[in-house]
């Protein structure tokens, strides 16, 4: 009875530990900022708004519309006085574009918004320059932009893109999301990918997908019949039917050639002298 007795008091002394912990984590997060908004949500196939005006990094007024037509666009939604985690996802991105058969201004382009009001052009330039340096791929330069704007603009198209983000006055920072949106050429959000750990095959496949197979080689097409977008992880996995049906038609055909040879040799008996 003692043991069961030290056993219950031990359970009451941890279960009112662990309250304690959560109402202090509760007050902590009532007086610091709600991050419950922050982050993606997802709107496929939904068209943004083309005629919003920006500044480039030459401080010429451009509209987004003048980046879409021919080419699927990666965007990324950042600010550039970012010293945390916007660098990081934006080098790891030009690490990433490095390796893909295909090329920043040729096969693609990419748009870097600023979502700080107060950014300038000067500043957007000075950024540029050192992700081009990164990424070290000629004709980068015609299609790798960064954009700065005012705010209605900036709320537009975050708004169009799901892309939910804070101001935090008292740390003059951004809550933001991590990941970048892959549109059509059309200007239509395709893909989310979700992090600042883009892997090759899953920016290649978003990619081959936003540009209506327009890109891409054969083997594109086996992969994206072998693995499927998953809008809950913003990544590609295997897609366990279509290995399925891989399977069965591999076994036709396998089984198919065995009969094939088996009537072969049985014709030849028949037609012998």
């Amino acid at each position: 009875m003692k043991r069961w007795l030290r056993f219950l008091q031990s359970f009451l002394i941890i279960a009112a530990l662990l309250a304690m912990s959560v109402f202090a984590h509760s007050s902590a997060r009532a007086d610091g900022p709600d991050l419950g908004d922050i982050g993606f949500e997802q709107k496929l196939n939904v068209q943004i708004p083309l005629d919003l005006a920006f500044r480039d990094e030459r401080n010429q007024v451009v509209h987004l519309r003048d980046y879409f037509g021919t080419r699927p666009v990666i965007l990324t939604l950042n600010y550039l006085r970012c010293q945390n985690l916007c660098p990081l996802e934006l080098q790891d991105l030009s690490t990433t574009l490095s390796q893909l058969p295909f090329n920043v201004g040729n096969e693609f382009d990419v748009l870097t918004v600023s979502i700080d009001p107060r950014e300038t052009p000067v500043m957007a330039a000075s950024k540029r320059d050192l992700v081009l340096g990164l990424y070290n791929r000629p004709g980068a330069d015609a299609g790798w932009h960064y954009l700065t704007g005012d705010a209605d603009s900036i709320a537009a198209l975050a708004q169009a893109v799901g892309f939910h983000y804070s101001y935090e006055p008292e740390v003059d920072d951004y809550a933001h999301p991590l990941g970048i949106i892959v549109l059509t050429p059309q200007g239509q959000v395709a893909r989310y990918l979700y992090g600042i750990d883009y892997p090759v095959r899953d920016v290649r496949l978003a990619l081959v997908e936003a540009s209506q197979n327009k890109i891409g080689t054969p083997v594109d097409q086996v992969f994206l019949f072998c693995y499927h977008y998953d809008p809950a992880t913003g990544r590609y996995s295997a897609a366990a039917m279509s290995f399925v049906q891989l399977g069965a038609l591999a076994g036709f055909v396998i089984l198919g050639g065995f009969l094939l040879t088996l009537w072969r040799v049985e014709w030849r008996k028949r037609n012998a002298p």
